[in-house]
């Protein structure tokens, strides 16, 4: 979910969360139907895809639970939380579109890599001969067959890949918690002498403030002895 803004309704945000997600599902799927079906590429993306399919599906579960306990404590009104249920309806409808689309792509290029298999043997099937039409109709069921065991490893493969990617991203949010752990701690120090720093500030005030007071009396035992000698001098005299 994106980050709340203080100041704004945190359901509006985590919806406007969903319909960005949505969009960018919606870019990748274009993107996914320009690419060829036997690819690393086409199989790294199709499972980016699935991921962010199950968290969309994920957060609208969890905007609804969040309207229903914002709808039971009279925190809206009936007028706005009608307006949200037909947001979250509207969210659920494009969450089943996605999934068709996806389903559909899959479908399409499967179809799509038969007929040029099938094509292709087709093209070499005009022989005279029944023979040679078994042939031909044997070798494509093989290459089919190849071709299916070619798909599952590179879906493997872009498994592994997006596995290899969540790990390095898992490190990657390891290593940031220990530098925020490592900067609390040199914060906590740095508070630390700052107190003590202005401990010390403080007694060194004090200590000031009393010899100022030890001068002030000084000069005044200075002033009583002149006045004291004066006072002889002119006796003397």
């Amino acid at each position: 979910m994106a980050l709340l803004n203080l100041g704004e309704d945190p359901w509006l945000v985590e919806y406007e969360s969903c319909e960005k997600l949505h969009r960018d599902i919606m870019e990748q799927l274009m993107q996914r139907q320009t690419l060829t079906r036997n690819t690393d590429k086409y199989a790294q993306l199709s499972a980016k895809i699935r991921l962010r399919l199950k968290q969309y599906n994920n957060e609208v579960g969890q905007l609804k639970q969040k309207l229903d306990i914002t709808t039971r404590s009279d925190s809206i009104t009936a007028a706005e939380s009608e307006r949200r249920t037909r947001q979250l309806e509207v969210l659920h409808s494009k969450a089943i579109q996605m999934q068709k689309m996806f389903e559909d792509q899959m479908s399409t290029k499967a179809q799509e890599d038969r007929n040029k298999l099938m094509g292709e043997a087709g093209m070499s099937s005009w022989g005279p001969s029944n023979e040679t039409r078994t042939d031909v109709s044997n070798y494509s069921v093989d290459q089919l067959r190849s071709d299916q065991r070619k798909m599952l490893g590179e879906q493997e493969q872009g498994l592994e890949s997006l596995a290899q990617i969540i790990s390095r991203q898992k490190n990657i949010a390891t290593t940031i918690s220990n530098e925020v752990d490592l900067h609390n701690e040199i914060l906590d120090d740095l508070g630390t002498h700052m107190d003590t720093t202005d401990s010390r500030i403080r007694t060194e005030t004090q200590h000031i403030t009393v010899v100022e007071t030890k001068d002030k009396t000084c000069i005044y035992w200075v002033i009583i002895i002149l006045l004291f000698l004066s006072i002889i001098v002119v006796a003397a005299i």
